[in-house]
């Protein structure tokens, strides 16, 4: 259906901002602000850029990166914080997962079998 991932949420530790892609700006205030936290955390920990990007099958992914020249950059304990929050935060990635399969992709929730 789509060529692209649909970006979610990032942090960026370089410019110190954070970013929620406003085609979810309807989602619960609590989900925001726990998104918002758990993106700023990770670049405030690890450094460099954090995405959450749903992939065309509905699936969030997060991508990271980092400057060349970012020798304060953690590139293992980006990996290891990655899975550290997709194993904490799995019923919230689980839920965010269905919202978007549901209301941006069209699926039938009574459907979808995970």
């Amino acid at each position: 259906m789509f060529n692209d991932k649909i970006v979610l949420c990032g942090s960026n530790a370089y410019e110190r901002k954070y970013y929620l892609n406003e085609q979810f700006s309807n989602l619960p205030e609590q989900i925001k602000q726990e998104l918002q936290i758990m993106c700023v955390m990770f670049t405030e920990e690890i450094g460099g850029i954090l995405l959450l990007e749903f992939q065309e099958d509905g699936t969030l992914q997060f991508t990271t990166q980092a400057k060349e020249d970012d020798i304060l950059y953690d590139d293992i304990g980006s990996g290891l914080k990655v899975h550290q929050m997709q194993v904490n935060k799995r019923d919230l990635l689980e839920a965010l997962e269905l919202y978007y399969r549901v209301f941006v992709l069209g699926e039938d929730a009574d459907v979808i079998d995970d």
